[in-house]
């Protein structure tokens, strides 16, 4: 294994592979890089294990939890019966502190010492062709460089629009949304995308009186149709607020503790404790040297299916995760570090040729055909692969599938009068899946077979071999086959 080298002359140190930003994602490809034989070093300025530790996955998943769980006794006769309250918000609480680890990183800095990953703490910039300087906490300036690659894998932030009285109305973002400690009396929901979805969905259930805010004309737009509709009637029947086709135009906090007055497009105001923005994302890679290497700060990097940045002489930079806007999912950026380490480190090792072709070992192909997400909103929402009208856009030959989930053995079994959908999109030259959706109670244990479907481009002659277990929820397939079978 190569090791990290200190040139005393110039106080530099000397590693294979540089990695700036230990979320999921860095900590993944560092690992990989680790696992061939490189040596690597990861920067991190804040905590290690990233957005998704602290402020994202695993908060935000632990508020939804007791929601869900919750939920689904109620909608079963003598479970229901034993549910005589709300949750306990102080509880739910307490246990996301918990898996957010009190938002401290001693585990996550114990898991790289374990494998032999070196940390630097400060903000890391490069420094011109696979140098990176460091700046400490402590105001001293440390520079690394790499024999081999840099991985630029700093994530994403939220975007918060540039509306007049916003910076002292002092906005929740998904941050302050997962990470805060009390629940607040009247909370406005700004987005009707995932983190907005979610948190309505967590703090209307911890108490908060919530309004949905959006734009567009209906929730969950980047989904089935179908999804938001379920998803918003649900929100509505659980008391929140969802109003569509609606945009804020300005903010007012007189106060710096007080309500927060909301100016709407349509003449009207809402007053809240609290609002969220849940407005989209934007890359963090505005301060971290890109002009020094030809790049312009503040955009997505642009990769190959490998993550290499495109237009970087020699090929020495990459890209993993939010940072490249491919797909903005924890697991997603998971996969595409361990695609990037598996390239980075055979090029380092003067691997004669590549697998970059589709489905490739070093080919990031799914971030084009087979991503899967889901939505932990009561009911939950997911999807794998394209929606009928993405498929189509792409110029392939599709029919929609829709089944009611109510009708499967399973489903009525999980909960009474049980409320769901699914839709299988077939390309009908290939007759191979291309896109699924789910939604209703406990359908994310779905979504992976519908992801194996997809990846594997299983024929659907050869899916109907594939038995599922009843009375399951998973049933669901074979009326979906029967369904296209007509």
């Amino acid at each position: 294994m190569s090791s990290p080298e200190q040139t005393p002359e110039t106080d530099t140190d000397t590693y294979d592979v540089i990695v700036i930003g230990a979320g999921p994602v860095g900590e993944n490809v560092a690992d990989r890089a680790h696992a061939a034989g490189l040596s690597a070093v990861i920067v991190e300025r804040e905590l290690v294990g990233g957005e998704c530790s602290y402020w994202a996955c695993m908060p935000s998943k632990a508020l939804l939890r007791p929601v869900a769980a919750v939920a689904d006794a109620r909608r079963v006769a003598g479970a229901a019966q034993a549910v005589t309250g709300k949750p306990d918000a102080a509880a739910v609480l307490k246990r996301r502190d918990g898996f957010a680890s009190d938002w401290k990183d001693d585990g996550q800095v114990g898991w790289l010492e374990s494998v032999g990953i070196d940390l630097v703490r400060g903000h890391g910039r490069l420094d011109g062709p696979r140098r990176v300087t460091v700046e400490r906490p402590d105001g001293t300036t440390t520079t690394l460089t790499a024999r081999h690659a840099v991985a630029v894998c700093t994530g994403s932030r939220a975007a918060l629009p540039g509306l007049p009285g916003i910076e002292a109305a002092k906005p929740w973002t998904s941050r302050e949304a997962t990470s805060a400690k009390e629940v607040p009396g009247r909370l406005a929901v700004v987005g009707g995308g995932v983190v907005g979805v979610e948190m309505a969905t967590a703090w209307r259930a911890l108490g908060s009186a919530v309004t949905v805010l959006v734009r567009g004309e209906r929730l969950l737009p980047k989904m089935e149709p179908f999804a938001g509709e379920l998803v918003a009637e649900s929100l509505a029947e659980a008391g929140a607020s969802v109003r569509t086709g609606v945009s804020v135009e300005r903010l007012a906090r007189p106060a710096p503790d007080g309500p927060v007055t909301l100016t709407l497009d349509d003449g009207g105001e809402l007053v809240v404790d609290e609002v969220l923005f849940a407005t989209g994302r934007a890359p963090r890679t505005e301060d971290i040297g890109l002009d020094t290497v030809g790049l312009k700060p503040g955009n997505w990097l642009s990769v190959d299916d490998s993550c290499r940045v495109e237009g970087v002489e020699d090929g020495w930079l990459y890209a993993v995760g939010d940072a490249n806007g491919r797909a903005l999912l924890t697991h997603q950026g998971k996969y595409q570090a361990r695609i990037a380490g598996a390239a980075l480190a055979a090029r380092a090792t003067g691997a004669s040729a590549l697998e970059t072709g589709a489905w490739g070992a070093h080919a990031a192909t799914a971030d084009h055909a087979a991503v899967p997400q889901v939505v932990f909103s009561d009911p939950e929402a997911t999807s794998a692969g394209l929606t009928a009208e993405e498929a189509a856009s792409r110029g392939l030959r599709v029919r929609a599938v829709d089944v009611d989930l109510g009708g499967v053995a399973g489903a009525a079994l999980f909960a009474d009068g049980y409320r769901g959908r699914a839709r299988m999109v077939v390309d009908l030259d290939t007759e191979t899946v291309v896109g699924a959706t789910f939604v209703g109670p406990g359908v994310s244990e779905l979504l992976h077979s519908a992801t194996t479907a997809i990846v594997g481009e299983i024929p659907l002659h050869r899916l109907w071999h594939a038995v599922p277990a009843y009375p399951t929820i998973s049933e669901v397939w074979l009326r979906l086959l029967e369904g296209y079978r007509g």
